[in-house]
């Protein structure tokens, strides 16, 4: 269950929360940079990603809770991770040779995203804010995913289209307001996501060809889009039952 502080109680920002992030993108880009000889720019750049995931938490906290709670920690660990990967993009040769390492990075952080709901609902500790950090860090991760296709030559740029869905779809909210109504909780919802990211992180692996690549991110858009279809389905027939 949220917690929602009195009024009279002063937001306090999880700086320390987010500074201690910063501090492990670094040390990660570190250990890339050491492992894989990566250029010696690769802390800056991927410093530079965790910032701006740091200053848009920093700025949307509400301070629901009273402590920004492991669960929020577990997704900010994630955005440390996607961080990396971001970084890691300004050097394409970089995933050229270790694709299979860069991937692997990827797919923790798709296993941080099944873990972090789990402890907030474990230690009562669910609030908006963590669903809409939680939902805004996987279009970002998804969206970053795609770019690296096309960085990679390997997927055309309408591979894009997956990653900005999301996006589109917001957009459109403002557009026709009654898209901005909140949307029941779907399990098929959540699997066509964690379908996107595994079909994408399966693209980039070194053994799949271009071929193949453009064949699977296809179907997944394809996938999407139907997801997409049925949510725009159901918040039009919402809205026209509320007239």
């Amino acid at each position: 269950m949220s917690r929602i502080m009195p009024n009279s109680i002063a937001v306090q920002r999880p700086i320390a929360d987010l500074v201690a992030g910063l501090a492990m993108v670094l040390v990660l880009a570190q250990l890339t940079q050491h492992m894989l000889a990566a250029s010696a720019w690769l802390a800056l750049t991927s410093g530079l990603s965790y910032l701006v995931i740091a200053v848009v938490v920093a700025a949307a906290w509400t301070g629901e809770l009273r402590g920004f709670g492991w669960a929020n920690r577990v997704t900010l660990l994630r955005g440390a991770l996607i961080a990396l990967i971001a970084g890691s993009l300004w050097w394409p040769s970089l995933w050229q040779q270790h694709a299979m390492l860069l991937v692997g990075v990827a797919g923790t952080a798709l296993l941080l995203d099944g873990i972090d709901g789990w402890v907030a609902r474990h230690t009562g500790s669910t609030s908006a804010f963590g669903a809409r950090f939680d939902l805004e860090l996987d279009a970002g991760f998804i969206l970053l995913l795609c770019l690296t296709l096309v960085i990679l030559d390997k997927v055309g740029a309408w591979v894009l289209l997956i990653g900005a869905m999301r996006y589109v779809f917001v957009l459109g909210g403002h557009a026709w307001p009654w898209l901005q109504a909140p949307l029941p909780e779907s399990l098929r919802r959540k699997a066509v996501c964690v379908i996107q990211v595994v079909t994408l992180m399966v693209a980039l692996l070194p053994g799949v060809s271009s071929a193949q690549a453009t064949l699977l991110t296809a179907a997944a858009l394809l996938l999407l889009s139907a997801s997409f279809a049925l949510d725009v389905r159901w918040l039009a027939g919402k809205s026209a039952s509320n007239c």
